[in-house]
């Protein structure tokens, strides 16, 4: 089969595309034929320095999620050619991931689906609906009342969690830290979208609920941005900061105001038969931001790294 395999470092341009066998199937995983896969700023981290960290296995295969059908079913209950996702659970790092033409993956961490959606649109909504919807389900417990702030809403995530906010009825303020993107957030369905200088003091008002995806560089500035019971969600990390060192949670939390953060490792099948529901009966369809040939693979890495792609990036095998 096809893919991209890492064993150090690795550039944009230096990405490849080679031949490897095709994995053996095994009791408790599955064998996924891949169809196509959203790609995720994670998998940049892995490639330009993580790798380099030695709990990650090597040679690798990256990408932690994937749509596709099923090629061996070994001794699990699913069936050669159901439509299935996957993602997380050590997709990736801890095991060979999705930049493949076939996929090698613990059967807890596939799940069926029963849509009509396309491969790449389906390919839109697997890891960023997941873990937009539980950073504001489970974390943020968004309601229709609630005022959200979404900080650094022109990620692919920051566009989900927008959509379904809007779908619940909330009132949603979105940032972004260049000019130019502000009118995308607003077509995507933001109330109000500010720009992003570090600071939002004096700007950003009754917000009750907020999902930080720059991270630790502004979610001190986030907290106290909130109304008295606001609750913040510590998502992402576009911010490029990672630790919170000298963190002191006693003068660093608001008085009143609370924090979480949503880790997506812990997919089930009953959230994901959520999601499609909750999708289904509001008639959503995800972004794409741009989709590539798996061909064209460094290509899409070298644009998401540049920033140049408003949205989430599909990669689609080149013949489905």
């Amino acid at each position: 089969m096809k893919a991209v395999i890492l064993t150090k470092t690795t550039e944009s341009t230096e990405i490849k595309i080679t031949e490897c066998p095709t994995p053996a199937g095994k009791p408790g995983w599955v064998l996924v034929h891949v169809k196509a896969f959203g790609m995720n700023h994670s998998e940049q981290i892995l490639r330009k320095s993580e790798i380099s960290a030695p709990y990650i296995q090597k040679p690798i295969i990256p990408g932690i999620e994937c749509v596709g059908e099923i090629a061996d079913a070994s001794d699990t209950a699913f069936r050669a050619g159901q439509k299935v996702i996957a993602l997380m659970g050590g997709m990736g790092r801890e095991f060979h991931g999705s930049y493949a033409e076939y996929a090698l993956l613990p059967a807890h961490h596939v799940f069926a689906v029963d849509t009509n959606l396309s491969w790449d649109r389906l390919a839109a909504i697997t890891e960023t609906y997941f873990t937009a919807w539980g950073s504001l389900s489970t974390c943020l417990s968004l309601q229709n009342s609630d005022h959200l702030l979404v900080r650094g809403g022109t990620c692919a995530l920051g566009y989900a969690a927008i959509q379904i906010a809007k779908a619940l009825g909330c009132k949603v303020t979105a940032t972004t830290h260049r000019e130019s993107k502000m009118q995308l957030l607003k077509n995507c369905g933001a109330d109000a979208v500010l720009l992003d200088n570090g600071s939002l003091k004096g700007q950003a008002s009754g917000i009750t609920k907020a999902l930080e995806l720059v991270g630790i560089k502004t979610l001190k500035d986030t907290m106290f941005c909130m109304e008295k019971g606001g609750i913040v969600c510590n998502t992402g990390n576009l911010g490029g900061v990672y630790t919170w060192n000298g963190f002191d949670p006693i003068k660093d939390i608001p008085n009143g105001i609370y924090l979480t953060g949503f880790f997506s490792n812990t997919p089930t099948q009953e959230v994901i038969n959520d999601i499609f529901a909750f999708l289904n009966t509001h008639h959503l369809t995800p972004h794409i931001g741009k989709q590539y040939l798996f061909s064209d693979i460094a290509k899409a890495c070298e644009d998401m790294e540049n920033g140049k792609i408003n949205g989430k990036i599909v990669i689609v095998m080149n013949r489905y």
